[in-house]
């Protein structure tokens, strides 16, 4: 059901990105469409508009360790049952489900796509006046495996020039990188 759920999902999120947004080369909509159908993104739309952490069947294992929470099985549960809408109803129906519950995510994907790759413009940076790229390192990772919180620092010939923190190191990175943007590295 799973992989079922996820073709459905890539195929209408591409569907959508192709017809709102002609303008876009082909490289930016497959990275949106990336950035809609990745695990986060899932594991946030079954939370927050379907509720599947509490309609979830975990083994004890599961239950005791957080399973509710953790973002691989939130979003495996969201394909499924967006695979289930699809043998059941159709594609329309389907269809239908998947633009309700990415109401708004598109154009909130779009809009921060063509502002906020952080890390790309600050190497672009870097590169032009200093002659190095930068590199981030993880400085702290506090919380519990399924809700961790990781700051990040990104360096440039051995300076800190920006610090950011998120749910994940790759958010935690591109924050680093807007900071030491917006401080005018």
């Amino acid at each position: 059901m799973e992989f079922l759920g996820d073709s459905m999902l890539s195929a209408v999120v591409a569907e959508k990105l192709y017809k709102d947004y002609p303008g876009l080369s082909e490289g930016d909509m497959t990275k949106l469409r990336s950035a809609l159908v990745r695990r986060e993104t899932l594991a946030r739309i079954a939370r927050h508009h379907l509720k599947l952490d509490g309609y979830l069947y975990l083994g004890h294992g599961e239950e005791t360790s957080g399973g509710r929470a953790k973002q691989s099985i939130l979003a495996d549960a969201l394909e499924a049952v967006i695979g289930a809408v699809f043998l059941d109803q159709g594609f329309e129906a389907c269809r239908n489900l998947i633009l309700r519950l990415y109401e708004g995510e598109v154009e909130k994907a779009v809009g921060a796509s063509l502002t906020a790759d952080f890390k790309s413009q600050l190497q672009e940076v870097t590169q032009s006046r200093y002659h190095e790229i930068p590199e981030y390192h993880v400085i702290s990772a506090k919380g519990p495996d399924h809700a961790k919180e990781f700051i990040v620092e990104v360096v440039v010939g051995g300076r800190v020039i920006g610090k950011g923190s998120g749910s994940s190191k790759r958010e935690a990175e591109k924050e680093a990188a807007k900071a030491a943007l917006d401080a005018g590295t």
